[in-house]
């Protein structure tokens, strides 16, 4: 998959007719030796596209799968099982999901319970990409659900349920007056949540100095360390760093 630029507004050019045969993107998950489909929709705005931090995370996802000793993953997942034996099944919430790859790659690599997640006018092509991948998901005892998911708004967390072990997300650092909307929503997600303690891992490409902004507010509420870092694609003075939130006070 290919990544761009990312735009400064969501506004994009074109119409809003769709080729759902020309929009659809394979990735293959050697791990599990399946491909995932994806559908893109440029046209309808940056929710719609593949980016390259999400193929970062499913990269480690895989490399987790197949070597899960060496991965930047292991503190975080391996207490559960993902050969489809007995161990609890991990509950992961993907916020600002987009085209949802992330998500649908977890559930099939870990044979996890996923919902993913984004504002209302994205989820019909989260449903899509979900029920196109559901049979590879299914295979390896996962299951994809659809959520809509407005930062900053408390009942659409509380809608979530509370059972979530896990909040994946990537590219989601952009806009800055969704900084505070979007550190609400982690801190109802991962904070007051009885005893049991939940991580946010987060992939990110900087690209604006603005984005420091997110960093120290959030550093403020939860101890935040870099477990990954891509080498910059060509075209990229930096490469994909992947984070790992947890609540301060928690090991």
């Amino acid at each position: 998959m290919v990544s761009g630029n990312l735009r400064d507004e969501d506004e994009t050019d074109g119409e809003n007719e769709v080729d759902n045969t020309s929009n659809l993107q394979m990735y293959r998950i050697h791990s599990i030796e399946s491909t995932v489909v994806i559908r893109q929709l440029p046209s309808q705005g940056i929710s719609f596209k593949l980016w390259l931090p999400a193929t970062t995370l499913v990269t480690l996802l895989d490399n987790y799968r197949r070597d899960p000793i060496n991965s930047p993953l292991t503190r975080t997942l391996s207490s559960f099982s993902s050969d489809g034996t007995d161990s609890p099944r991990l509950n992961i919430v993907e916020i600002g999901s987009g085209t949802g790859i992330v998500g649908i790659a977890a559930a099939a690599m870990l044979g996890a319970n996923v919902t993913l997640t984004d504002l209302p006018n994205v989820i019909e092509n989260l449903k899509f990409n979900a029920d196109a991948n559901a049979r590879v998901v299914a295979r390896f005892g996962g299951e994809v659900h659809v959520a809509p998911l407005r930062w900053g708004e408390a009942g659409d967390v509380e809608d979530l349920g509370r059972d979530v072990d896990l909040v994946l997300a990537s590219d989601v650092v952009y806009h800055e007056h969704l900084y505070d909307p979007l550190l609400k929503t982690l801190r109802l997600m991962l904070l007051n949540r009885e005893s049991k303690k939940r991580v946010f891992r987060m992939a990110h490409l900087k690209r604006w100095k603005k984005e420091s902004i997110f960093f120290k507010k959030a550093r403020k509420v939860f101890d935040v360390d870099v477990i990954h870092c891509d080498v910059p694609q060509e075209g990229f003075r930096i490469g994909v760093v992947v984070y790992r939130f947890v609540p301060k006070g928690h090991i």
